[in-house]
C-alpha cells in the first residue's frame, strides 16, 4: 500500500497570506490607532523613568494588568499634575504600537487625579514626608513684626484678593506695599510662587527696591485642584526657608494647604491676613491717649502728695515771729548800746592814735594802706566771681524742682525770689562800693589829720625837736646831763651840738595811693 503512494512530487500550496515583520507591526499599529483613537484610562501610576532627552516613561496599572505610557518632552508642561508613583490618575491620550519591541503604549498628553480621595491621600503622604524633615516645627516660625514698614504681597494682580488686602491696609494703617504678580492656579503657579518668595528674600536692605519686612501669600477660595499649586513641595520649601516672616492666606477658612503649615502665621482669609499684618491706627491712638491721661493723673497725684507732705512738714516748724523774737531783742539791746560803744571806741582810737603818732611814718602807713586795699580788692574779686555761680546754681536747682513738680505757683515764687535775690545782689554791690568809698575817704581824712597834727607842722612854725639818741629832751636839766644832743628843725634838718655837723635826711618818695577795684 505504501509503495503505491508517491511522495517525490511538489508540496501542496496553502491559502494563508504571508507578511513581513514590519507589515505586521504597521498593521497592528494602524488597527490600534483606528479602533481606539483618543481614549481615557484610569489606573495607578507605577514605575516612572525620565530619559536624558526629557521624555517621560511610566506605567498605568490596576490589580491585573499594566499599560505602558509615554509623555514626550513637549507635552510634560501641559500636564495639570506631576506624576508620582502610587498616584491614582485618569490619563488621556492616543493608543499606539511600538513594533521594534512588539509593544503597545499610550501617548499621554493630559493627566488628572482620579477623585478628591486620591488627592487627599497624596496630600497626606506629602505632608507626613515634609513634617518628618522638620519643616513644620513651631521652633522654625518667626514672630510677625508689630508695624512692618514694607509688606510684600504674592498673589494674582487681577481679582478681588489684592483689592481686599490693599483696602484693609488702608483702613487700618497705611503701609508701603510691593506686589509680586504670580499665577495662583495651574501648572505654572507653583514655580512662580516659589520664585517670588525667594526673590523677595534676595532683596538687600539698602537696595533700590526696599526689602519687605513681611510677606503675604494670598489666593481666594477654590477646589482642591485649584489650590494644588500651594501644596507643591517647591512652594512649601521656599516658605520654610524664607528669612522674612510669612503669612499664608490661601482659600477660605476651611481650606488647608501645605504652605499653611510652613508659614509663620496662617490667616483664614486674605482680609484677615491684612488685619494680622498691621495694627489698627485708631486703637493705637486711643491707647496712647489713655497712657497720656494716666501719666497726667499720676503726675497730679504725685504733686498733690508732695504738697501735702510739705504742708505736714511746715506744721512742725516754729512761727517766724518766734524765730525772730530773740534776734530782735538782741538787736534792740545792741542798738541801745551802740552810741556809747561808738564813743568809747572813738576815744580809745584817739588815745591809741596819739600814742602811735610819733612812731607812725609815712612809708609804714602807705604800706599798710596798700596792703588793706589789696586785700579788699582780692576779696571783692572773689565775691564777684562766686556770686554769679551761686546764683546760677540756685536758679538751676529751683528750676529743676519746679519743673519736676509742675507747680506753677511755686515756680512764680521762685521767679520772684530770683528777682529779689538779684535786687539784693545789686544792693549788696552798691553797699560794698559805698562802704569802700567811705572807708577810703575816712582813711584819707585821718591821714590828713595825722599830718596836720604831726610835729612836722610845728617845726615849720619855728620850733625844733631836741633828741639825745632815741630820747626826746623836754627840759634843760635833762639836756645838761646828756653829752651829745641832736636838734631837728623843719625840713628834716638836724644839727649835732657836739660836732656842728648838719645833714638832711632823704625824704621818702610819695607814691599815689592805690584805689583798687571792687569788681
Amino acid at each position: 500500500m505504501d509503495d503505491l503512494i508517491d511522495d517525490s512530487g511538489p508540496a501542496p500550496r496553502r491559502n494563508e497570506a504571508e507578511y513581513t515583520v514590519s507589515e505586521i507591526s504597521g498593521a497592528v499599529k494602524r488597527t490600534l490607532e483606528d479602533s481606539f483613537g483618543r481614549i481615557r484610562v484610569r489606573g495607578e501610576i507605577g514605575r516612572i523613568f525620565r530619559a536624558r532627552s526629557g521624555h517621560l516613561y511610566y506605567d498605568i496599572k490596576d490589580d491585573r494588568n499594566v499599560l505602558a505610557c509615554t509623555t514626550w518632552k513637549g507635552q510634560i508642561s501641559q500636564l495639570s499634575v506631576e506624576p508620582e508613583e502610587g498616584m491614582e490618575v485618569i490619563v488621556t491620550g492616543k493608543l499606539s504600537g511600538f513594533g521594534a519591541q512588539s509593544k503597545y503604549n499610550l501617548n499621554v498628553d493630559a493627566m488628572e487625579v482620579a477623585g478628591a480621595g486620591a488627592l487627599m491621600a497624596m496630600l497626606e503622604k506629602r505632608r507626613l514626608a515634609l513634617a518628618a524633615e522638620g519643616l513644620f516645627e513651631p521652633s522654625r516660625k518667626r514672630p510677625i513684626p508689630f508695624l512692618p514698614g514694607v509688606i510684600g504681597v504674592i498673589t494674582s494682580p487681577q481679582g478681588a484678593v489684592i483689592r481686599d488686602i490693599l483696602h484693609r491696609l488702608r483702613e487700618r494703617f497705611p503701609r508701603h506695599v510691593l506686589i509680586w504678580p504670580v499665577a495662583v492656579q495651574g501648572k505654572a503657579s507653583a514655580p512662580e510662587i516659589a520664585n517670588a518668595i525667594r526673590g523677595f528674600n534676595a532683596l538687600t536692605l539698602d537696595g533700590a527696591i526696599p526689602r519687605p519686612d513681611l510677606l503675604i501669600v494670598a489666593r481666594g477660595g477654590g477646589s482642591i485642584e485649584d489650590l494644588w499649586g500651594f501644596n507643591e513641595e517647591i512652594v512649601v520649601r521656599a516658605a520654610a526657608d524664607s528669612a522674612i516672616p510669612l503669612i499664608s492666606a490661601v482659600g477660605h477658612e476651611t481650606d488647608t494647604t501645605l504652605i499653611d503649615h510652613a508659614a509663620d502665621r496662617r490667616a483664614p482669609t486674605p482680609t484677615a491676613a491684612a488685619e494680622m499684618a498691621v495694627p489698627m491706627r485708631l486703637d493705637l491712638m486711643a491707647h496712647v491717649d489713655g497712657l497720656g491721661m494716666r501719666q497726667m493723673r499720676a503726675a497730679r497725684a504725685l504733686v498733690a502728695a508732695r504738697g501735702q507732705r510739705l504742708t505736714d512738714l511746715s506744721r512742725g516748724l516754729p512761727r517766724p515771729e518766734a524765730l525772730l523774737a530773740s534776734a530782735r531783742q538782741r538787736l534792740d539791746l545792741a542798738t541801745d548800746r551802740l552810741p556809747a560803744a561808738l564813743r568809747a571806741r572813738t576815744d580809745r582810737a584817739r588815745v591809741a592814735l596819739s600814742r602811735m603818732e610819733g612812731r607812725i611814718t609815712p612809708a609804714a602807713l602807705t604800706g599798710a594802706v596798700a596792703e588793706r586795699r589789696r586785700r579788699l580788692a582780692e576779696i571783692s574779686m572773689r565775691l564777684a566771681q562766686a556770686l554769679p555761680r551761686a546764683q546760677a546754681a540756685k536758679r538751676r536747682d529751683l528750676d529743676r524742682w519746679a519743673t519736676a513738680l509742675r507747680f506753677a505757683p511755686l515756680l512764680r515764687q521762685v521767679r520772684q525770689g530770683e528777682t529779689r535775690l538779684q535786687a539784693l545782689a545789686s544792693r549788696f554791690v552798691t553797699t560794698a562800693t559805698t562802704r569802700q568809698t567811705r572807708a577810703r575817704d575816712r582813711l584819707e581824712a585821718l591821714d590828713r589829720m595825722r599830718v596836720s597834727l604831726g610835729y612836722e607842722r610845728t617845726l615849720e612854725r619855728g620850733f625844733a625837736v631836741i633828741r639825745a639818741g632815741d630820747e626826746i629832751v623836754t627840759d634843760a636839766a635833762t639836756a645838761r646831763n646828756k653829752p651829745t644832743l641832736r636838734i631837728e628843725f623843719a625840713g628834716k634838718q638836724t644839727v649835732d651840738v657836739a660836732t656842728g655837723e648838719s645833714r638832711a635826711k632823704p625824704r621818702a618818695k610819695q607814691t599815689p595811693p592805690d584805689q583798687g577795684k571792687l569788681f
